[in-house]
C-alpha cells in the first residue's frame, strides 16, 4: 500500500511552478511536442514532479508520434491510479500519482507492445534521473 502525501491546494500552489501546478493539480495539458522529455532518449527513471515517486523506467518509453512522452507500462502498477476523466467532452482514463494525486496524463489501449498500453504523460508532470547519476552505477 502506498503512503499518501496530503497537502492543501494552497500548499501545492506555493511549492510548484505555476505551469507544473496547472498541469498536475488542475488537470491541464502541455502543448504537444513542447515537453522537455518528449525526445529524451537517456536511460533512467521518470519520477513525479510533485513528490519524486518513481513512475516510469526509460526502457518502457517509446515514440508514439503524439507529441508527449509515452510509456507501455509503469515502473510499478501500485505507483499509478487510474480515474475517469470526462473533461473536454471526452471520456478517457486519466492517470495520477498514487502517492500525491498529481495528474500525469492519460492511458489508452492502443500501444504498440504486448501490453497494448500507451501511457501518454505530460513532461511537466515528470522529473528524470539518468542512470549515470544513480550512486553505484556507472553504465556507459
Amino acid at each position: 500500500m502506498v503512503k499518501k502525501i496530503r497537502k492543501t491546494e494552497a500548499e501545492w500552489k506555493k511549492d510548484l511552478d505555476p505551469e507544473v501546478f496547472h498541469v498536475t493539480r488542475e488537470g491541464g495539458t502541455e502543448a504537444p511536442f513542447t515537453g522537455k522529455y518528449h525526445d529524451n532518449k537517456e536511460l533512467g527513471m521518470y519520477t513525479c514532479s510533485n513528490c519524486g515517486f518513481e513512475l516510469f523506467s526509460s526502457d518502457a518509453k517509446f515514440d508514439s508520434g503524439t507529441g508527449w512522452p509515452s510509456f507501455d507500462r509503469p515502473a510499478d502498477r501500485e505507483h499509478l491510479e487510474v480515474e475517469l476523466d470526462e473533461s473536454h467532452g471526452l471520456m478517457r482514463q486519466g492517470i495520477v500519482c498514487a502517492r500525491c494525486g498529481a495528474h500525469l496524463g492519460h492511458v489508452f489501449d492502443d500501444g504498440p507492445t504486448e501490453t497494448k498500453a500507451r501511457y501518454c504523460v505530460n513532461s511537466l508532470a515528470l522529473n528524470f534521473e539518468d542512470t549515470k547519476s544513480k550512486k553505484g552505477t556507472d553504465k556507459k
